[in-house]
């Protein structure tokens, strides 16, 4: 297995060290710039083994193995921040044809023998009318909610 050895500069030791005083709680990005220090094996760092930071700040010695590993290959900055996701964990029911659809259905009278749409209503016309394969009432809800649109 690759070892990756983390060895900060004097700038970026001091950045660690500020961000460590200026932060109150133990937040995700402090506890990795706290990590970092310890694990800093420049001249005069700590060098503390992996076993020791675990045990230390109660992470998984996996967790230091990937933020060394992040640290080496991709510097400061991606050792300290979220990796953004490459793909959405989600796609989104409704896109923005089937939201124009949906909002001009809301706006239309309802049906008859009915004085409003309701959301259950909403859903089900849009499953009839084939526009999406299924919908719950609340992806209509958070829809109409964001269009701010007037139904009345």
């Amino acid at each position: 297995m690759k070892k990756y050895k983390v060895t900060l500069t004097a700038e970026e030791r001091n950045s660690l060290q500020e961000l460590i005083a200026a932060s109150k709680t133990m937040t995700k990005k402090s506890v990795h710039a706290r990590i970092l220090r310890k694990a800093d094996a420049a001249p005069g760092g700590p060098a503390w083994t992996d076993a020791r930071i675990a045990e230390a700040f109660e992470v998984n010695a996996r967790t230091i193995e990937r933020l060394r590993e992040r640290f080496v290959e991709q510097g400061l900055d991606a050792a300290l921040g979220r990796k953004p996701q490459d793909r959405p964990s989600r796609e989104r029911t409704l896109d923005g044809k089937a939201e124009a659809r949906l909002i001009a259905l809301a706006c239309s009278a309802p049906p008859a023998g009915r004085v409003r749409w309701t959301l259950r209503l909403l859903a089900d016309k849009l499953i009839e009318l084939e526009i999406v394969d299924t919908v719950s009432t609340e992806t209509v809800r958070r829809t109409l909610k964001k269009t701010n649109s007037s139904r009345g």
